[in-house]
């Protein structure tokens, strides 16, 4: 009998977040989704390391983080579509709809880049889909 408690408290703990991660409402301070061109590419770039500056996909999510914030922190101007991002400045890029965007853009090897804006997730197996992959890129980009 206790081996059988012993196992409830897992499954409770598990089923909690699980109602958690579904149901409760999706919010953030702001919008903004940054990415960051950090400060020295351009010159590892010329040296020869094939760093990658930017995802070749960067996902977006309709009422949560649907504002794409690119950040040029580096001392050399970078091209994103059709705008010139000079050293030190931001570009702010809202979405209002969803949708899938090709960008030229020169942080880029291949030279273009895709923004992918999906819905807002709505409660329930969507929602938790969405945080348990919004987790995942969190810490992705913690250990890389």
């Amino acid at each position: 009998m206790r081996r059988l408690r012993s196992l409830w408290l897992p499954f409770a703990v598990a089923a909690a977040l699980s109602a958690w991660g579904a149901f409760t409402p999706v919010s953030d301070e702001n919008r903004d989704e940054l990415f960051e061109i950090q400060k020295g590419t351009w010159a590892r770039r010329m040296a020869g390391d094939k760093v990658d500056i930017l995802p070749d996909t960067i996902t977006l999510t309709l009422g949560v983080k649907d504002v794409l914030l690119l950040r040029n922190a580096d001392t050399v101007p970078q091209i994103f579509g059709p705008v010139l991002i000079m050293p030190g400045q931001d570009f702010r890029l809202p979405f209002d709809t969803v949708s899938v965007n090709e960008f030229n853009c020169s942080a880029h090897s291949s030279g273009s880049m895709k923004v992918i804006v999906e819905p807002h997730p709505a409660a329930g197996i969507a929602r938790l889909t969405w945080r348990v992959r919004r987790a995942g890129r969190v810490l992705s980009t913690l250990f890389q």
